[in-house]
């Protein structure tokens, strides 16, 4: 070789090395930035879900959106960039359905037009025209509660394995009966090899989608959320989906030896796919669960699971219209964390993993001791039935509707019980908006209330039926009572039957004896105290139904039908502020009765 050949090569080759080099991990660190900020996005997102409150809040929504939209701006060119934008533009177009706000959908669709001009070759340029296919051909009304899904012709094995690397974390398979505990490093490969559906992220993707897919089995059910309320001596998981399905349960114990510290309860439910919208880790961080985890366990089966730190013991039972898993769990009787005595944890949130301090019998105050044993009522929630989309019961007169009566009969309950019984009275909800069954119950459980009254509006195809009456939790008593709890429940006549299974277990822990002499006081006082002021008040009785509002209660729990709001008498009776003041003075009597006779004196 020619000596100046040679010293151009021992000069220049290394330079080029060395160019190329940190070329390449320039690269790499500005990919691994822009996979932490679409990481960061997701936990916002998983928040916002959780949120009861920021779930309606505009401003809460946007904040997830600019962290996807931030990876565009900042990353250009990346990868993760048009799954930033693909991911934004998705939101807006939710955010549109649940504000009404169509301008939400432009804002889409200038997102899914700059996923078409910046990254042509990018898988998510044909998933952006197929979101926005599916967002155009459905009506956009307010509040819709339609969700977008995607076709699984848009999904490619390279999506998959990506998706599966940020669930790197989620247990994908544990055996049912040898307690097996796989480790995160197999997950990646056993969702290529099985063709796993639909994975929780919609992860940057490298390569075209494929057209060879195949499509979604038939017949499979959606998970579409996972939600959880706790306090330290309880906590309720629920699991949604969009249709009903067959599931099985099973409890693991914890075996150190597997590098499986907790004990772990999984459900797994059949011909089913995880939503993509559901987290599969739920952080949970209460004194008796740690997490919830959600995984596609194989093609058809969808298996969540539970850790626990610790119990006493667990119910789970199911939920129809819509279809509704509802995991219970309660601590051991008597301990409770010195720090929540005073105060709860609100649904949704995390708490500090450190253990707080327990304290026993020795040193309990005689008003926890009261409230243990229900012998005080220290706090009552009031629960206003229906809400939101959920109106309730239409009225005689057009325009009234059962919820907005019911959430002013509660407002007027609530503080006449807090000036006459100088006690905490708290509401399930004091606006208009709309709680799952489930979820009232669970909000009375981890407040800790000592007793627990759902207000509501009867009403019947006849207009000619009018009275009050007052119901408790237990199989029904006659055709009536099927017919109010199936409207209360929002479900069918025989969905009521098919609770009978399930109300045998569940029945143990409520408190049948006190909620009967909670209805008797409360409901002689209505009619006594109505029949002073008004004619025609019909007694129709104390009496029994399984309302899925009062399953799982932990304290004496009623549910009163104050009045007909088909009948034309009581319906314009109902719309005046006196007959309301009326009825809730009435109930606080009874009320005041029952803690009376219920509550020791000078403790």
């Amino acid at each position: 070789m020619n000596p100046g050949v040679k010293r151009i090569f021992t000069v220049f080759i290394p330079i080029l090395i060395c160019f190329f080099l940190f070329t390449w991990s320039t690269e790499t660190a500005l990919a691994d930035a822009a996979k932490k900020r679409y990481l960061s996005a997701d936990t916002c997102l998983k928040k916002l879900k959780r949120s009861t409150v920021d779930i309606n809040k505009v401003s809460a929504w946007l904040t997830c959106i600019e962290k996807y939209k931030s990876i565009h701006r900042d990353f250009t060119g990346n990868s993760w960039a048009p799954a930033g934008l693909y991911k934004a533009a998705e939101l807006y177009f939710q955010l549109a359905k649940r504000s009404g706000d169509p301008n939400w959908n432009r804002q889409a669709d200038d997102l899914i037009a700059r996923i078409n001009r910046s990254y042509p070759q990018s898988a998510y340029t044909a998933r952006a025209k197929t979101l926005a296919a599916v967002n155009a051909s459905r009506p956009r009304r307010n509040n819709s509660s339609v969700k977008i899904k995607r076709s699984q012709k848009e999904l490619t094995r390279n999506d998959d394995a990506i998706a599966a690397y940020h669930r790197q974390k989620l247990v994908q398979a544990e055996a049912a009966d040898t307690g097996e505990y796989h480790q995160p490093s197999d997950i990646v490969s056993d969702i290529i090899e099985k063709n796993t559906q639909d994975p929780a992220y919609c992860a940057p993707a490298t390569t075209k989608p494929n057209d060879t897919a195949l499509p979604p089995p038939k017949g499979d059910t959606t998970i579409t959320d996972l939600r959880f309320w706790s306090n330290p001596e309880y906590t309720r998981v629920v699991i949604n989906a969009d249709r009903e399905r067959e599931y099985a349960h099973k409890l693991l114990k914890k075996d150190p030896a597997l590098n499986v510290p907790f004990q772990r309860l999984y459900v797994d439910i059949d011909q089913a796919r995880l939503g993509r919208n559901v987290p599969d880790h739920t952080p949970i961080n209460d004194d008796l669960l740690k997490q919830a985890r959600a995984g596609q366990f194989t093609p058809h089966t969808v298996r969540v699971v539970v850790d626990i730190k610790d119990f006493d013991n667990y119910k789970i039972f199911s939920l129809k219209d819509p279809f509704r898993i509802v995991i219970d769990l309660w601590g051991k009787n008597g301990t409770v964390p010195m720090d929540q005595v005073a105060g709860e944890n609100t649904p949704g949130t995390k708490r500090s993993d450190e253990k707080p301090d327990r304290i026993t019998t020795d040193n309990l105050k005689s008003s926890d001791i009261a409230r243990q044993l229900a012998l005080g009522v220290r706090k009552i929630v009031i629960d206003p039935g229906h809400g939101g989309k959920d109106p309730g019961a239409p009225g005689y007169i057009k325009g009234v509707w059962e919820k907005d009566i019911v959430l002013k009969l509660a407002t007027t309950l609530a503080e006449k019980l807090r000036n006459r019984l100088n006690c905490e009275v708290l509401l399930t909800r004091t606006t208009d908006r709309k709680l799952t069954l489930e979820e009232r119950t669970a909000i009375a459980n981890t407040k800790r209330a000592d007793l627990f009254i759902s207000m509501h509006c009867n009403a019947a195809k006849s207009k000619k039926l009018s009275g009050i009456e007052t119901y408790i939790l237990n199989l029904a008593t006659d055709e009536q009572a099927i017919a109010v709890a199936a409207r209360e429940n929002a479900t069918s006549r025989k969905n009521i039957s098919d609770l009978a299974y399930i109300l045998n277990d569940l029945m143990k822990h409520a408190k049948i004896e006190e909620s009967t002499r909670l209805a008797n006081d409360v409901h002689k006082a209505m009619i006594i105290g109505m029949k002073k002021k008004y004619t025609k008040i019909r007694d129709l009785g104390v009496k029994q139904a399984p309302f899925y509002v009062l399953l799982g209660a932990r304290m004496p729990a009623i549910l009163i039908e104050s009045s007909f709001l088909s009948n034309k008498t009581e319906c314009k009776r109902l719309t005046t502020s006196s007959y309301r003041n009326d009825i809730c003075n009435a109930i606080a009597d009874g009320i005041e009765k029952y803690i009376n006779a219920t509550n020791p004196q000078h403790i």
